[in-house]
């Protein structure tokens, strides 16, 4: 599978009631994705490429942090459990459109982060989790010191994104680059 013609949006964990749902833990910060009609890609553990699923519905439930979803042609539990562990795929070319200092995940991975004060190279951006808010994991350029450094991935710490560059500058606060 040709990585960069797709994105992965989730992965389901569990099937849902007796009626073919699934749950679905998000790696998507856009909605629609579970919610709204239409085809999506399902990639089992052991294919190499990914297979056409139609979505026909889905529904959040927040104290879960998991979307429900119902395809097509996937009508009972057994259907459903056979679905575990697939991941849920989108198109790369099916990417939303974003507002102004909104960025899609995978074109800030491999940027190269800088401290603005000093030109200093940080680190790379490895990936970014969720704690309360989005905090960039930068693989630190400290030779020495091979530690994943965590930035707040707010306007404050992070002022400039360059994707055409592929560079990120921070201002970092005292004591966030001390490991």
């Amino acid at each position: 599978m040709n990585s960069s013609e797709w994105i992965e949006i989730g992965e389901i964990v569990a099937a849902q009631g007796l009626n073919g749902e699934v749950r679905v833990y998000p790696d998507s910060d856009f909605p629609e994705r579970f919610e709204k009609r239409g085809q999506r890609w399902l990639l089992r553990s052991h294919a190499a490429e990914p297979e056409p699923i139609k979505l026909l519905s889905g529904r959040y439930i927040p104290n879960k942090g998991i979307y429900v979803v119902k395809f097509a042609d996937i009508n009972d539990r057994t259907q459903a459990e056979e679905l575990r562990g697939c991941k849920l795929m989108v198109k790369a070319s099916d990417r939303p459109n974003l507002e102004a200092d909104e960025f899609h995940v995978l074109d800030l991975i491999g940027l190269e982060v800088f401290n603005q004060l000093t030109s200093e190279k940080v680190g790379v951006v490895e990936d970014i989790t969720t704690a309360g808010h989005d905090l960039l994991m930068v693989k630190s350029a400290n030779e020495k010191n091979n530690k994943q450094i965590l930035i707040p991935f707010v306007k404050a710490i992070v002022p400039v994104v360059d994707l055409e560059n592929k560079r990120i500058e921070i201002t970092p606060p005292p004591g966030l680059l001390e490991i």
